[in-house]
């Protein structure tokens, strides 16, 4: 592999394309060589922003000897098209969340990139944040007892200050709202706490601002066992993101507010205990630099990625039917 590996920017359609395109400037074993957008307009102004050539035709773009890596950051509904296209050209791919509209589809994405021998991660940032692991040990120590009940939120006013673009509120290529877009983070990460496999989903949402999409979003999910997940998000109200887990024995809380988790219960003494995050991992950024390198790969991200597609899918289909949908995993 090169050294720097060569990147090209798909899209600035996402409002992360530039974060994505900012990391590859910095990574020091990355270079970004290119943008590609089929809205010129907009492809031109983050190419000027960048300092680098602007490139209209894909097709072109991914048979390039000098590019080695694409980050994708298209509409949702474009997912498949352009990764499978990518990775036949052997290039690897970092790409945001939904990886894509079904699991279908996600699958034919993992298969181009295995059969291909590329790398391929997703943004899924909050699963290496220091209070995810943290809160992962504390289930797993058993301190909480049985796992009955876990919470998480993470809204922002997006919708209702008017700074979201416009076409996150196309249903067709953001393939959904609150829920599709912010709710992912939610979604992954009370997969992670409380399992990946409920038994049922059920989802209400709403529009609060009246738009195609939904602004507000509620899932519950249930497991054989009892235990209840609820799953938040909004682009209407800028709560802090919050995470509480609740066990037959105590309960821990986090917010990005306070910014510490505390533990209560028997086994944290009287009154509540501070619990003392752990350092944050290496971004997906840089685990893919790294998986590239290495000639790894992602396979912790990559299923968690599959399992997000399945249960957003089961929640809009559980919002669009006003029934509560039973999880099969097939």
């Amino acid at each position: 592999m090169p050294s720097p590996i060569r990147v090209a920017v798909l899209s600035f359609w996402h409002v992360h394309a530039g974060d994505y395109t900012k990391r590859t400037v910095e990574h020091p074993d990355t270079e970004l060589v290119t943008i590609w957008d089929d809205d010129e307009e907009r492809g031109k102004a983050a190419a000027e922003q960048y300092g680098v050539e602007y490139t209209s035709d894909l097709e072109a773009l991914l048979a390039r000897d000098d590019i080695d890596a694409v980050t994708v950051t298209t509409e949702t509904n474009r997912h498949r098209d352009i990764m499978v296209a990518a990775a036949n050209a052997g290039k690897h791919i970092f790409t945001e969340k939904l990886l894509a509209p079904t699991v279908a589809e996600a699958e034919e994405i993992i298969k181009a990139t295995d059969d291909n021998g590329v790398k391929l991660i997703v943004s899924l940032p909050r699963l290496y944040d220091g209070y995810t692991p943290t809160v992962g040990e504390l289930i797993n120590s058993g301190k909480l007892g049985e796992i009955t009940y876990g919470r998480v939120r993470l809204s922002h006013d997006g919708s209702s200050r008017g700074w979201l673009p416009e076409r996150f509120y196309d249903p067709e290529p953001a393939i959904g709202g609150a829920l599709t877009d912010l709710g992912c983070h939610p979604v992954y990460l009370t997969q992670l706490f409380l399992g990946s496999t409920p038994a049922t989903v059920s989802a209400t949402y709403g529009a609060y601002t009246g738009r195609a999409v939904e602004d507000n979003a509620v899932v519950t999910v249930g497991y054989a066992n009892g235990a209840i997940g609820v799953i938040e998000a909004g682009f209407v109200s800028p709560n802090p993101f919050e995470i509480e887990i609740g066990g037959t024995e105590g309960i821990i809380t986090f917010n990005d507010k306070d910014g510490v988790v505390v533990a209560r219960g028997k086994a944290f003494g009287d009154g509540p205990e501070q619990i003392a995050i752990a350092d944050k991992a290496p971004s997906a950024y840089h685990q893919w630099v790294d998986h590239i390198q290495q000639g790894t790969r992602a396979d912790a991200n990559i299923a968690a990625a599959v399992e997000l597609t399945r249960l957003v899918v089961a929640a809009n289909e559980s919002a669009r039917t006003g029934k509560t949908i039973t999880y099969a995993k097939n």
